[in-house]
């Protein structure tokens, strides 16, 4: 018996055939699928994934001491849950379908050629994968529980949305599949990114490349390498950045920017997990997992065939859209205060106290450049501020002409007809108008209001009795 001390959960060989075990590992390793453990005596199976456990096993109807059959009736009443395959020389239809019935997943007949074999073990893994998934998503996405996970840490929010985004990623985050991150420039994509490979546990690193602007060459000689004297120049073996990311992750930043016969290459290398250095004959094996983003709207690209439809299914196995800022506008004064304070320890200036109009007018912006115009439209703010109060004229200058309100307009004129409403109406109106205006943030509305926000708790306390 071979396989002991494996972290995962192998693919488990059962023949009492030597040849037979070599052959069949041998094909899977080859073709990038392990762990793989062998079994000559089938009464060490059982034993044995107690031990290990297992992801699948490959069963051989005819064996001394315990029969396959024998051996599948007692997998399935222990281990349910494990997938079977049965393998054997006997073409006897009725035993297939008795095998069937008592729980095999598939029946593969002696000499199987490797393709077939091959496909039937990644078929079965992939309803495992997804089977997995599956259950871990419905828990992290019902759950109640807000996330705590450390990965998020450099991601200031209180928005609910974003919440679910991290529970999603917490969710997906120990899959091998591709993730496509999508969103806006300025969103906090990279940092998304950053958070889904630090949950996902791997033990690599995170490698990044921006892929806009390569042409195919460049491409294929930054991710894969080359070996000396691939091409004019290359004096010398060079890794790419996907060997340098192994056991862990690979980030293609900008993939919609992705040349077509790039993406070809890209396309392999996800689906067989190998690829070749340039002016390499051997084929070399990787499992980083690939994380990808876009600003991007790529189905427009698929329709004028600039992206391959096949890659894009491919990638976007697990798929993230973080909301923009004007669709989280409640981050506003955390992220505010945050970038305040960045920007008083890169300046060596204290941070001043806050206009009331401040909030106002940050709310009733759009942010076309979402997260990273903000930062950069508080650092110039302080940058230009002098004494007293932060002055609120460069913030003007860049908002004004695209606010969607104006808070510094003069105060409307109000006119009534008929009945004049009475104080506790007209507060009550002004209350509701405030909160549907800030999608009920509290902190905005009183800012709007003009009024702390424990007082307009406490009137909203009042308004309830």
């Amino acid at each position: 018996m071979r396989g002991a001390g494996l972290k995962q959960p192998p693919i488990v060989l059962v023949d009492d055939e030597e040849e037979i075990l070599f052959s069949s590992r041998t094909q899977l390793r080859l073709a990038g699928i392990e762990p793989v453990a062998t079994i000559k005596d089938g009464r060490e199976l059982l034993n044995f994934i107690e031990t290990h456990g297992a992801a699948m096993v490959v069963l051989d109807l005819m064996m001394p001491h315990c029969t396959g059959e024998e051996l599948l009736k007692q997998l399935q009443q222990r281990f349910p849950e494990i997938q079977i395959i049965i393998m054997t020389a006997n073409q006897d239809i009725d035993r297939a379908v008795a095998c069937i019935k008592e729980g095999a997943s598939d029946y593969l007949v002696k000499p199987v050629e490797n393709s077939r074999f091959i496909a039937a073990i990644r078929q079965l893994l992939e309803v495992r994968r997804l089977r997995q998934e599956v259950g871990t998503l419905k828990e992290a996405l019902f759950s109640e529980h807000p996330t705590h996970n450390k990965a998020f840490a450099d991601i200031l929010t209180q928005s609910k949305a974003m919440l679910r985004v991290f529970q999603y990623v917490e969710a997906i985050a120990h899959s091998q599949e591709p993730v496509l991150v999508m969103g806006e420039t300025g969103v906090g994509k990279e940092l998304l990114v950053q958070a889904i490979h630090q949950s996902s546990g791997r033990s690599g690193a995170l490698v990044s490349v921006n892929v806009a602007g390569l042409d195919d060459t460049m491409f294929s000689d930054t991710l894969f390498g080359h070996k000396k004297g691939a091409y004019s120049g290359a004096t010398e073996n060079r890794k790419g950045l996907i060997s340098q990311a192994q056991g862990g992750s690979l980030f293609l930043d900008e993939i919609g920017d992705l040349k077509p016969t790039s993406q070809v290459k890209l396309l392999r290398l996800i689906q067989d997990r190998r690829y070749y250095p340039l002016g390499a004959d051997l084929a070399q094996q990787t499992d980083a997992r690939i994380l990808c983003a876009t600003h991007r709207d790529l189905n427009p690209l698929m329709k004028d065939n600039q992206f391959r439809p096949d890659l894009f299914f491919r990638l976007s196995s697990h798929q993230v859209t973080i909301p923009p800022l004007r669709e989280r506008k409640e981050d506003l004064p955390l992220l505010t205060r945050f970038f305040l304070q960045e920007a008083s320890e890169n300046l060596k200036k204290p941070v001043p106290p806050l206009p009331h109009e401040m909030f106002n007018l940050l709310y009733a912006y759009d942010f076309p450049g979402n997260i990273r115009e903000l930062r950069s439209m508080l650092h110039d703010a302080l940058a230009r501020h002098e004494s007293g109060t932060l002055t609120l004229t460069s913030l003007k200058g860049a908002t004004g002409h695209r606010a969607t309100i104006n808070p510094f307009e003069a105060p409307p004129q109000m006119t009534f007809h008929g009945r004049l409403p009475t104080i506790q109406e007209a507060e009550e109106f002004l209350i509701t108008s405030a909160l549907e205006r800030t999608h009920g943030n509290k902190s905005l509305a009183a800012s709007l209001l003009g009024i702390t926000r424990q007082t307009l708790n406490n009137k909203l306390r009042k308004q309830e009795e």
